[in-house]
């Protein structure tokens, strides 16, 4: 290409095309890395430090580092956390980056949905560019950093080409030392890229791209670790964007876990943060109207603070199941948590008639006609007339 280049007039079209070209490779870090920080003990201090709880994550990473202590070149993992919004999936990138001592990239997939953006255009289009893995890899300047794909259950497909598909290459430790970008038509290596997808739901991920990474649940936060990540990281960083002091607002643990309980339904911890930050601006209100000193908010200035409790919460399972026959006790899981379900059964004068009410799929409603078929085939055995089911609903 240097060559043609030499030859060429200036002024021809063809020459800003090479030159580009030219300019592309020559930026790329073919040989430039940075150096892993080894140190196990280190690094878990500063994952520890940046996240509470997330014990699976750190796990992975710690096993990678002792790994890497006794094989010199190995290839950087492919990890995909998969949770709920809201509980530190793409911080978490940021944080590994931080204890490997590694540039770190992000890249949003969410709406890609051309496979162009991957892999690059040819060079005989107009205005042709490389994909955004090359992009990136050239913007940090490292062969070897931690490269965050963010939600990456958002692609979509159509005319253009599925960029899903073109993932599959970049994802896999087999193949992608030869990684091949179109505009460049030169192999770059990507396996000592330590890859991080993040999504919310695995459904939507193609099979074959979910077979390539190694993933990771991140289930919701606990009442005890949402209350440990609010008095850690949430009230400091709402004092700070809210121009107070830190000795100005205090919340007390029995107040974070009302708001929790009464004002949040969530895995994650995004709510919890804008219900802190709007404690913090009325504290920063009274401040303007002259009052002085440490605000310390209790359990009780809460309803006074952000109205009326938006959910319920019961405590006492007792206080909602009287002694009587038909109510059976429950435990429902979401990516919100769990909750106790109670399933209750009645009788009234009918005809053969069987319902069920609320929104229930077919699963809840085969353990309902179950249930039912049991009584029914131990009618005898419980004393029932033979035409109880007959006049019955």
């Amino acid at each position: 290409e240097l060559t043609r280049l030499k030859t060429m007039p200036m002024m021809s079209p063809e020459a800003s095309v090479v030159r580009n070209y030219l300019d592309w490779l020559i930026a790329l870090p073919w040989s430039k890395r940075t150096k892993d920080r080894l140190d196990v003990e280190l690094a878990e201090r500063i994952l520890e430090e940046d996240h509470y709880g997330l014990k699976k994550p750190k796990e992975r990473i710690l096993e990678f580092l002792a790994v890497r202590q006794l094989v010199k070149k190995s290839r950087g993992p492919i990890l995909c956390f998969v949770g709920p919004p809201g509980v530190g999936k793409t911080s978490l990138g940021r944080s590994i980056a931080r204890a490997l001592n590694r540039k770190f990239v992000r890249m949003s997939l969410g709406g890609v949905r051309d496979e162009a953006e991957i892999r690059g255009h040819r060079r005989t289009y107009i205005g042709a560019l490389p994909g955004r893995i090359v992009q990136n890899v050239r913007k940090v300047g490292s062969r070897n950093p931690v490269f965050l794909l963010d939600e990456v259950d958002k692609m979509s497909v159509d005319f253009r080409g599925d960029p899903s598909s073109a993932l599959l290459e970049v994802l896999d430790p087999e193949l992608n030392h030869t990684f091949v970008d179109h505009f460049l038509e030169v192999e770059f290596d990507l396996s000592e890229v330590m890859f991080i997808t993040t999504a919310n739901t695995l459904d939507t991920i193609p099979a074959p791209l979910r077979d390539r990474m190694e993933i990771i649940q991140l289930s919701g936060y606990t009442e005890h670790e949402k209350v440990q990540i609010a008095q850690q990281y949430l009230v400091p960083r709402q004092i700070r964007e809210n121009g107070l002091l830190e000795d100005e607002l205090r919340i007390t643990d029995d107040a974070l876990l009302a708001i929790i309980r009464d004002y949040t339904r969530e895995a994650g911890v995004r709510n919890l943060e804008r219900e802190i930050g709007r404690v913090a601006r009325k504290v920063v209100t009274k401040i303007a109207e002259g009052h002085e000193g440490t605000t310390v908010v209790e359990k009780d200035d809460i309803p006074k603070l952000l109205d009326h409790p938006r959910f319920g919460y019961q405590t006492e399972i007792e206080e909602r199941v009287p002694d009587t026959p038909g109510v059976a006790i429950g435990l429902s899981v979401t990516v919100f948590g769990g909750d106790v379900l109670f399933v209750e059964a009645a009788q009234m004068p009918g005809n053969k008639g069987f319902q069920y009410t609320g929104q229930l799929g077919n699963v809840m409603q085969e353990s309902a006609r179950a249930a039912f078929s049991y009584i029914r085939s131990k009618a005898v055995e419980y004393g029932l007339p033979d035409d109880y089911f007959e006049k019955h609903d």
